[in-house]
């Protein structure tokens, strides 16, 4: 088979990427507003206790701990893009009700928590879908660009939305500023339900039968192509709900959920990047369930000033985006992953020093440098998880390591509401950093600081061979 020499398209000339990038990025920056919005609300108009404020982090993510495996044997047999769209409106509607109330006189911090619960369920269907989604529309060597695009629009949300979700609170109120939020949710469900048709779903369609003779002459030699991705693992397309699982043949989905952990516990490079990941979610939310109410009332400051920092962690986001791919290739991925999860530990330290006064500098330079270090970090092991896994078993990987990673941010942030009540708000945050010296270990005994590049090997052709 004649290996294809024709130069591969930029994604700005890929429309269905442009559409589910442009969806991404305006929802992301409504989400930013209501980042600072809601914990505003919780903090200084309800005034709840530093103990209810963090429970709100708690329980945004409980359904990640509760939902996520399931939600990715789901995701494997429903259609990805209307999952999409559901997920957005049902965020929307439901944020729409805490203007409502606050109008109303009737706003609770138990309301909020109902919110951020439902939005969580939702949320979890949503990211497991949303990962799933991209690599059915790019090839595996444009992973990396495809998320380090995606983790521009997080910078730019960063930036703008965080200062200007700050202004409204300052200028209106903070429900005024979740309305923001929820029309950014209709306008990404909106351009996603644009998205008709797939260019690999229309070439596994016109070169299926050729794929299929070739990939049988010649098993795992020559390019990998966009149709025998689909044809040799059996996989159908990701909007169509697929009937019956290649890994566990007629599984139910206890088995199905099984087979997702034993992939990434028993893997030689996902186990111990699962490990680092959620480490440093627990370690971290420790101290970030409780940031509003250290920075609200431990040091002084202002939603403006809040949103400051974020937007220059957005900044630090940015770079981190333009530079991530060249990282990788001089370090490789490897060790790119092994240094950015070390270098987190040091950084955090800023937060328990910053002072009232210094409180604006501290922690823009703790959150600018963090940006950098956290996005080159997820587009190293994102993309490494979306290339090495079969495309068949995508959303039992993502949900899989979404409960592994995600799952103890509720844990850490339930910790944090709890110590901030007995040891104190500071103290919280000091035991926080220090705790964060340790998740990198994970990777760093591992083999995974010996992987140079991503690899490009059709892993549904490794699985038949």
């Amino acid at each position: 088979m004649a290996a294809s020499t024709a130069p591969r398209r930029s994604l700005f000339r890929h429309p269905n990427y442009l559409k589910l990038w442009t969806a991404a990025t305006v929802s992301l920056f409504g989400t930013q507003v209501s980042q600072i919005a809601i914990p505003f609300i919780a903090a200084v108009l309800l005034k709840a206790s530093p103990g209810e404020v963090g429970l709100l982090t708690t329980i945004e993510f409980l359904p990640f701990l509760l939902f996520t495996l399931p939600a990715g044997v789901w995701v494997d047999r429903f259609p990805k893009r209307r999952i999409l769209i559901l997920g957005d409106l049902g965020r929307a509607l439901m944020l729409v009700s805490i203007p409502i109330a606050f109008a109303a006189g009737a706003l609770t911090i138990w309301q909020l928590y109902v919110v951020g619960f439902v939005n969580g369920i939702m949320t979890v269907f949503f990211d497991v879908a949303d990962q799933s989604y991209l690599p059915t529309i790019l090839e595996r060597d444009e992973l990396v660009e495809g998320n380090a695009k995606l983790q521009i629009s997080q910078s730019s949300a960063l930036i703008l939305g965080q200062p200007f979700g700050g202004g409204i609170v300052a200028l209106a109120s903070a429900p005024v500023a979740i309305l923001v939020d929820a029309a950014s949710y209709l306008g990404s469900a909106g351009l996603i339900l644009s998205i008709r048709e797939r260019l690999r779903a229309r070439k596994a369609a016109t070169a299926s039968g050729a794929t299929m003779s070739a990939a049988a002459a010649e098993p795992g030699t020559g390019p990998t192509t966009e149709a025998s991705v689909i044809a040799e693992s059996g996989a159908v397309t990701a909007d169509v709900a697929t009937s019956s699982d290649p890994v566990t043949p007629g599984g139910g989905m206890r088995s199905q959920i099984m087979d997702g952990l034993r992939f990434i516990i028993g893997h030689e490079y996902l186990g111990h990047i699962a490990a680092t990941t959620a480490t440093a979610n627990l370690f971290g939310n420790i101290g970030l369930a409780i940031f509003p109410v250290f920075a609200y009332r431990e040091l002084g400051m202002s939603p403006a000033a809040v949103g400051t920092v974020g937007g220059l962690g957005g900044a630090g986001v940015l770079i981190g985006a333009l530079i991530a791919s060249r990282v990788q290739a001089r370090l490789g991925i490897g060790r790119t992953i092994v240094l950015t999860a070390a270098l987190f530990g040091p950084l955090n330290l800023l937060l328990p020093l910053a002072t009232p006064q210094l409180a604006i500098f501290f922690l823009s330079a703790a959150f600018f440098a963090e940006g950098i270090l956290n996005v080159t970090y997820n587009v190293s092991q994102v993309s490494l998880r979306q290339a090495i896994t079969p495309e068949h078993f995508l959303g039992r990987m993502n949900a899989t390591m979404r409960f592994l990673v995600w799952g103890t941010i509720p844990i850490g942030s339930l910790i944090g509401a709890g110590l901030s009540e007995v040891v104190g708000v500071r103290t919280t945050i000091w035991i926080s950093a220090i705790l964060g010296f340790l998740p990198f270990l994970a990777v760093f005994f591992s083999k995974v600081r010996t992987i140079q590049t991503i690899p490009t090997d059709d892993p549904d052709a490794t699985v038949a061979r």
